[in-house]
């Protein structure tokens, strides 16, 4: 707590720190009463304190001694200024940027915000690169992100309530959603798991998925993140809710489900037309990187009365002198595959492209070269791998690659069969995903004929006048009715 002793108060600060070299303080004198004013300088802007807080010092001017906690609190020119009293909300304030001004002989420190730019600026969307639309996208300043939004959504009724999580970090969550809009019960519940959450720290809005989502043994995502203000915006205009978390540029969508992941950002700047084929070839995207290996290995090692026989004799030369069995082919070229994708997103952009060039084109070739794999192999991971670079989500690209090795493991084991099983459980344990009690696999199953007018296909904009009914209870977009 503060006391009314000026240097005690500085020196109980400065211990709490450790004395860190970063921690600097200044004491001036207003009729023989000592003012200090203490501030991180990796954090603070020495600019902003000299501007707001020292000319303030120097134009005060008081009447008595009793009067100068009060003349100081309203002559500090700064529209962010709180009076504070615990010690919890010092050590959060100054590590977030703010300078405490503190008078000897008054218990109460006057809290300014003299925050230092240390975030970089607006850029253009990288994991989520379009063709037409906006090119600006989320940044690690949250204020700057709720900008983005509120540049795009004019409207008193986007709310944005923040909660503090992390026991350290105390890193700001803003929860934001279109009252009105969004279901209330939706947005309890997200507040509710927020709160409950109870770690040392968040330095990612990725930290926090697994505590929304309770995603349990769920595969796929059932929490979708973007870097793409535009993104957020419609989907709040949906009804859905969206969380930013400090130092995070990335923002989280939920609830998502599968038929988002089919859906890009440029879907919507493009005609109806144009947009229902490049969803479908989505989809059809979707199928071939999951099943292309595990329809090889049945069509070549169980089910061979398929192939007409010249395609047949043509495979049985490519495949003599190999030593290894088709799925051991298979794996060991997806995994190479999947190494080298991993080494092309964490190197240097500058050899990335080299890097790519070097293990698709010569490693392949070697690879056929030494009899270590037969050249439809390399066909077959080169379609599946192109197949699945269709899907920028991370968290869905990885469960793409999960159900490739299920259905890999049945068709080696049952062939065909094997396939139409793991198929099968592929069903049951996507019907099975459930967020805030809505299926996974909305609007298709169960049915809902006015959504399916934006899912696989699109319909031109004014023939889609209603909002999902499972998302909100304002069904009727404004100006639709």
């Amino acid at each position: 707590m503060i006391t009314n002793n000026l240097e005690n108060n500085i020196k109980n600060i400065k211990k709490h720190y450790g004395n860190s070299s970063d921690l600097k303080s200044r004491f001036v004198s207003f009729k023989k009463t000592k003012v200090a004013y203490i501030f991180l300088e990796s954090v603070a802007s020495d600019d902003k304190i000299s501007n707001f807080l020292v000319k303030s010092l120097s134009y005060t001017k008081i009447s008595s001694i009793k009067n100068l906690f009060d003349a100081l609190k309203n002559n500090i020119f700064n529209s962010n200024l709180s009076i504070l009293t615990k010690d919890d909300d010092i050590y959060t304030y100054l590590s977030s940027g703010f300078t405490l001004v503190l008078v000897d002989g008054f218990d109460e420190a006057i809290c300014i915000e003299t925050k230092s730019i240390l975030d970089r600026g607006i850029n253009e969307a990288t994991t989520e690169a379009i063709i037409r639309g906006p090119k600006d996208s989320f940044t690690e300043n949250i204020q700057t992100n709720i900008g983005l939004i509120r540049k795009r959504i004019k409207d008193n009724n986007l709310w944005i309530n923040d909660i503090n999580i992390g026991t350290r970090t105390k890193s700001k969550v803003s929860i934001a959603y279109i009252n009105g809009v969004a279901k209330k019960s939706y947005i309890n519940q997200i507040k509710k798991r927020l709160e409950k959450i109870n770690i040392d720290g968040i330095l990612d809005s990725g930290s926090i998925k697994e505590y929304l989502s309770k995603e349990g043994k769920a595969i796929f995502p059932k929490i979708q993140s973007t870097e793409r203000p535009d993104v957020a915006s419609k989907s709040l205009l949906e009804g859905k809710i969206v969380i930013l978390v400090e130092n995070s540029p990335f923002a989280l969508i939920l609830p998502s489900f599968l038929i988002d992941y089919l859906h890009s950002a440029e879907d919507y700047y493009e005609s109806s037309l144009n947009v229902s084929l490049t969803r479908l070839f989505r989809l059809l995207s979707f199928i071939l990187t999951i099943l292309t290996p595990a329809f090889y290995i049945a069509v070549t090692t169980w089910n061979q009365e398929v192939i007409p026989n010249e395609l047949l004799i043509s495979l049985s030369i490519q495949k003599a002198g190999v030593p290894f069995p088709t799925t051991l082919e298979l794996l060991l070229m997806i995994t190479t595959f999947e190494i080298l994708k991993e080494a092309d997103i964490r190197i240097p952009n500058a050899t990335g492209a080299s890097v790519s060039i070097v293990g698709a084109l010569i490693l392949g070739e070697a690879a056929v070269s030494a009899g270590i794999v037969s050249p439809i192999i390399i066909i077959v991971v080169a379609f599946t791998s192109i197949s699945g670079l269709v899907y920028t989500d991370v968290d869905f690209i990885n469960a793409i690659r999960w159900w490739r090795l299920i259905f890999i493991f049945f068709a080696t084991i049952m062939g065909f069969i094997g396939i139409v099983v793991a198929f099968l459980i592929f069903l049951i344990r996507i019907c099975s995903i459930e967020m805030f009690s809505i299926p996974y696999t909305v609007p298709t199953s169960p049915l809902f004929i006015e959504m399916l007018k934006d899912s696989f296909i699109k319909f031109p904009k004014f023939k889609i006048k209603k909002r999902a009914q499972y998302l909100s209870k304002n069904k009727y977009k404004s100006g639709d009715r």
